[in-house]
């Protein structure tokens, strides 16, 4: 995959850059595998704003991924690498030699005309997705589950991977993109090789209007706003509003917790990036 550059004819146009789309095969996805992907406008079913900021864009129909790999022992064939706009990621098309196709995230380096498989007895090669406890130490991995037949939840977007450190009992060790090392079950699944589209970070948006062609619409600074529009807003002249940063509903912004603790726990995280005090 490789990034272009444009013609500085506009002053927008100057420091955008985009996709060659080099290593796409076909600009026709497979039928069988679309869906109709509405949009909500960050809406939820009562019609209210839950996300803020988002609206417009342009339509899409969604691609139908198989995170599961859950077609044991049978080899695929890859038909195409396509670009799909719902992820950051490439996708591929596999036809299996039964006669099904599915799509999997594209990892880096796969070709077209590979044979792939998923099982305890792949191989070890990129694109085979296998158990844990079968995949070496120091392996490259991404799509990797939380739970056995959940399906890859980690390390799914351009770019991303983790490594398998090491093996204890009926657990692993895994270093997360996020440099955290979790331990997981051993049965649970895990593709090998990075994710492709590495050079989806260098991306240059460039204007505004390519984030509304995203779905992404402005958001307007808290102290550019009236008093009764947000605790920051108001004032004589311009003014940060003397407090510490607040959302619109009066939470501070910087510095609080994100993490919700009945929901997750911290006990399968056995090394965090973050400094204990």
């Amino acid at each position: 995959m490789g990034i272009k550059k444009y013609r500085p004819i506009t002053s927008t146009m100057r420091f955008k850059t985009g996709y060659t789309f080099e290593e796409i095969t076909t600009d026709k996805p497979e039928k069988s595998l679309l869906m109709p992907h509405p949009q909500k406008a960050g809406r939820n079913h009562h019609g209210r704003i839950t996300c803020r900021h988002r609206g417009g864009g342009h339509k899409r129909q969604y691609r139908i991924i198989d995170f599961k790999r859950n077609k044991y022992d049978i080899p695929a064939k890859v038909a195409s690498i396509e670009y799909d706009p719902n992820r950051s990621a490439r996708i591929a098309l596999l036809h299996y030699a039964d006669g099904e196709k599915r799509y999997m995230l594209a990892p880096l380096g796969m070709q077209v005309g590979e044979m792939i498989m998923s099982g305890p007895k792949a191989e070890i090669k990129v694109g085979n997705a296998l158990p844990l406890e079968s995949i070496p130490l120091g392996t490259i991995i991404h799509n990797i589950e939380f739970k056995q037949g959940r399906g890859g939840q980690i390390a799914r977007s351009a770019g991303s991977f983790a490594q398998l450190i090491a093996k204890e009992g009926n657990y692993v060790h895994v270093r997360m993109p996020s440099s955290d090392v979790h331990i997981l079950r051993r049965e649970c699944y895990a593709t090998i090789g990075q994710v492709g589209n590495s050079e989806h970070n260098s991306l240059v948006i460039g204007k505004a209007g390519r984030k509304r062609w995203m779905g992404i619409r402005p958001t307007v600074r808290g102290v550019a706003m009236n008093p009764v529009d947000h605790p920051m807003g108001g004032g004589e002249g311009k003014t940060s509003g003397g407090g510490h940063p607040v959302s619109p509903w009066g939470v501070l912004a910087k510095g609080g917790k994100t993490r919700k603790a009945r929901k997750y726990s911290d006990k399968y995280i056995i090394k965090s990036k973050k400094k204990k005090r």
